[in-house]
């Protein structure tokens, strides 16, 4: 047990960074300034990448808004030609309404021979 801990103290030592040569720190000095250069361009492409973006939406608002308009002046044209019609849709189901009750009302007439008798159940 005690050689295993042992070895578990020496395991982060031996896994310790070796001091950099002067070649490597160059090298990470050159990659920084790549990196800062490629993060820049990057900015640049991606504002570029935007302002492309809100071009093509704004052109294609116009494009909709126009045709937009164009659709409310055709539905506007279709609907002053159109006939008007004879009576509203309230107006339709009260007529039907009124014939369904003159039908019972004949319906009913006719079910009863056409002649008022006495009716039994009164008396």
């Amino acid at each position: 047990m005690s050689l295993l801990l042992c070895l578990l103290l020496l395991a982060p030592q031996a896994f310790a960074e070796q001091p950099l040569s002067l070649e490597a720190g160059a090298r990470i000095t050159e990659l920084q300034q790549r990196l800062e250069e490629s993060e820049k361009q990057r900015s640049v492409l991606t504002q570029q990448l935007q302002n492309a973006d809100s071009e093509r939406e704004s052109a294609q608002l116009t494009r909709l808004r126009q045709e937009n308009q164009r659709l409310k002046l055709s539905l506007k044209e279709m609907q002053a030609s159109a006939p008007q019609p004879l009576l509203t849709e309230q107006q339709l189901w009260f007529v039907i309404g009124s014939a369904v009750a003159l039908f019972c009302v004949v319906c009913g007439i006719l079910a009863s021979g056409g002649h008022r008798r006495r009716r039994q159940w009164l008396n």
